[in-house]
């Protein structure tokens, strides 16, 4: 982390050692040595009396940090977001595929499957959905941008925003147009 790399800058400027400092910030040595080498981190109270010693701003104090935080939240986020979506996309191909064989061979009983199949997928798009409105995405640009790590502009984000709900209606009818013709291929195919 930077902010002990910072800490030790600080103090150093100020020609103070490790146990001047520690007695300033009523703390041992050894915890002021845990934080410049990275092993601890300044509570809030610690990070409070910091800034007033060191006469910078607590935001200044930490700013690096809060970047790195940033980036490591949002990598968790994209990485949870593909694992869901992925087994999702991979649920969803197999759904479109598995309807005529399933009739096929199984007649109502098949068709009966294939309805818990699309029951049981219903989870994780319920999974997949809530990963994108808890990182506010839902167009393809939104989730691009997401899984690339970068953010859009302010108008792109208004101009995606209204296209929202168009698209979850294109979606879905695509989603059955496509279904519906690998169905009667299947059928045309095998009948």
């Amino acid at each position: 982390m930077e902010i002990g790399q910072r800490i030790r800058s600080l103090r150093n400027s100020r020609d103070w050692n490790q146990d001047i400092f520690a007695e300033k910030m009523f703390v041992s040595r050894q915890t002021v040595s845990s934080w410049e080498n990275g092993r601890s981190y300044p509570d809030i109270k610690s990070l409070l009396l910091m800034s007033d010693l060191f006469g910078t701003s607590l935001d200044e104090l930490i700013k690096g940090d809060i970047e790195k935080m940033k980036l490591e939240i949002s990598s968790e986020s994209i990485r949870e977001y593909n694992r869901w979506a992925n087994l999702f996309a991979a649920g969803l191909i197999i759904g479109v595929i598995i309807p005529y064989p399933l009739a096929k061979l199984f007649g109502w009983w098949g068709l009966a499957a294939f309805i818990l199949y699309i029951i049981a997928l219903f989870p994780l798009a319920l999974k997949v959905e809530a990963l994108k409105k808890q990182n506010d995405i839902q167009t393809y640009k939104e989730i691009t941008a997401f899984v690339e790590g970068r953010e859009l502009s302010k108008e792109e984000k208004i101009s995606e925003k209204a296209k929202r709900p168009y698209q979850k209606i294109l979606l879905a009818i695509g989603s059955g147009a496509i279904t519906l013709c690998i169905f009667l291929i299947l059928y045309l195919i095998f009948g």
